[in-house]
């Protein structure tokens, strides 16, 4: 049977493979027949991920994606690739009056300057097909203020704006960029205890948090052939917390 969502033949990099988000984008993948370049800096947890995979020639590669010489070690043993998805990502809540600049320089450099970079680095070293699908986890941040988030929520917009000029400038390789919107989603980066997230979770329309698998699907289906002419696009998986 025809499944327009299969992944099969297709070779995808996934930053932040090690946990969380990236971790079941990794697995959904392996589950649609695509094989899995996972990178992250723990390779025990790469380890835990690989291992919840379904069976295909999967590679891990060890890499600080902050850090140059781990960028061209990631970039040197990649094949060539179908899809990338940058997914890695960190977070720390501080309102704006307690900012410190080293905080900041880790957000902005993880969030949005490392995904910059190592996409340059792939493009330079001829890494991604013609007609290749890169995909970008931004975060609902970037749409709606939350006290506490503006470095966060700064890094993930220009991630967004980055995507766009992206699109127009790889559209004549057939290269689609699209990013995707989660908005609260159960990962460990939620960092208080689970029960200071339940009252929370009851304001949006559908009544609780995302799963990271419910990502999983939406980055699949950009990841796959169905979104051929899907590009510049920003996708809003919310439980309809945008809607008021």
């Amino acid at each position: 049977m025809m499944n327009p969502f299969s992944l099969k033949g297709k070779t995808i990099l996934v930053t932040g493979a090690s946990s969380g988000i990236g971790r079941s984008i990794a697995i959904e993948i392996s589950r649609m027949g695509g094989e899995v370049v996972l990178t992250a800096r723990n390779e025990e947890k790469l380890l835990e991920t690989r291992a919840l995979m379904e069976t295909g020639a999967h590679q891990i590669v060890i890499a600080d994606l902050c850090d140059a010489d781990g960028v061209s070690h990631l970039v040197s043993t990649m094949p060539i690739l179908d899809g990338v998805v940058y997914n890695a990502g960190i977070n720390s809540l501080m309102p704006t009056q307690f900012v410190k600049a080293e905080m900041m320089q880790k957000i902005l450099q993880t969030n949005l300057e490392a995904p910059i970079l190592l996409q340059k680095a792939l493009m330079r070293a001829k890494r991604l097909k013609d007609g290749a699908s890169v995909v970008f986890i931004s975060s609902c941040a970037s749409l709606r203020p939350g006290k506490g988030n503006a470095v966060y929520s700064a890094a993930k917009s220009g991630i967004a704006a980055y995507a766009k000029v992206l699109a127009l400038e790889v559209a004549p390789h057939d290269i689609r960029v699209n990013c995707v919107h989660p908005a609260m989603i159960w990962t460990d980066m939620l960092s208080l205890p689970k029960e200071n997230y339940i009252l929370d979770e009851q304001k949006y329309p559908l009544r609780r948090y995302g799963r990271p698998e419910e990502v999983a699907y939406m980055v699949v289906f950009l990841l796959s052939d169905a979104t051929q002419w899907v590009t510049g696009t920003s996708m809003v998986i919310d439980g309809g917390s945008l809607l008021g």
